[in-house]
């Protein structure tokens, strides 16, 4: 099912603050979490792929119960202002469909009610790095979470080359100090000639990105911090356009990050 947007809800990467990496800026609290023009469409294939792949999109290590529950409490506190109607246990969406707050499945009744995906983020005792240890993962851009869950931030990001010891020393001590009254995000740009939403692929398999191709998809990465369980919560909020749907500003930026990918590549 091919799902697009009329336009890039969010595009930071137009300009040089958001094109620098990891190109982190801060988020006013209640802008974390937005429902968008294509909700309905986005939901509707998010709950095909939990009831179809569930052991693919899903997935929470034991660790991670309590903070599972205490992200679904902060997304429950901010659904009425994104026009959520709540009468107990019953949510009734933007879209008029309904959903059980179920908190024996936390992850699983959050992947019912928006569009993002949630990953969690855990730094055990003693440990250097953060760990992911649950999310709910619909719609991920080429990668999977069996490969990931368990895993340590700089382990996570091995095929990312921009993502060096330097750039891994950078993001955990940011997860180190981060407040739970600070929200960050910062959103990618990526081309594809395959429009799916759902397109997992083992690590170093071939993409389906190609610099010609026709569909832009850019994902709003949030990081949130945890007041209680200190967990910081990574969610991705994606968004799909044909290259013809790019404003003038934002086709002109990607040439230029395009063009400067090539010349990396070349030396």
């Amino acid at each position: 099912m091919t799902i697009l947007h009329s336009r890039l809800p969010f595009a930071p990467w137009t300009t040089p603050a958001g094109q620098r990496l990891p190109g982190i800026m801060p988020l006013d609290r209640a802008e974390w979490l937005i429902c968008d023009e294509v909700y309905a469409e986005q939901m509707a294939e998010r709950a095909v792929l939990l009831a179809t792949r569930g052991a693919d999109v899903l997935a929470t290590l034991p660790e991670a119960d309590t903070a599972a529950l205490e992200l679904l409490d902060e997304v429950f506190r901010d659904l009425p202002a994104l026009g959520f109607e709540i009468s107990g246990d019953h949510i009734q969406r933007p879209d008029g469909k309904a959903v059980t707050l179920d908190k024996t499945r936390p992850l699983w009744t959050i992947g019912h009610l928006l569009q993002a995906d949630f990953c969690l983020l855990q730094k055990p005792e003693g440990a250097a790095e953060h760990v992911l240890t649950g999310s709910v993962l619909c719609f991920p851009s080429s990668w999977t979470l069996s490969e990931k869950l368990g895993k340590p931030l700089m382990r996570i990001h091995v095929p990312v080359d921009s993502y060096d010891a330097q750039m891994g020393a950078r993001v955990q001590r940011m997860f180190d100090a981060m407040r739970p009254e600070q929200p960050l995000w910062r959103a990618n740009v990526l081309r594809y000639t395959n429009p799916a939403l759902y397109q997992p692929q083992p690590e170093f398999a071939p993409k389906e990105k190609r610099d010609g191709g026709a569909y832009i998809r850019s994902e709003r990465q949030c990081l949130l911090k945890l007041p209680k369980t200190g967990a910081v919560v990574f969610s991705i909020h994606t968004a799909q356009v044909s290259r013809d749907s790019l404003t003038n500003e934002q086709r002109i930026a990607l040439e230029r990050i395009e063009a400067s990918a090539q010349a990396l590549v070349r030396e």
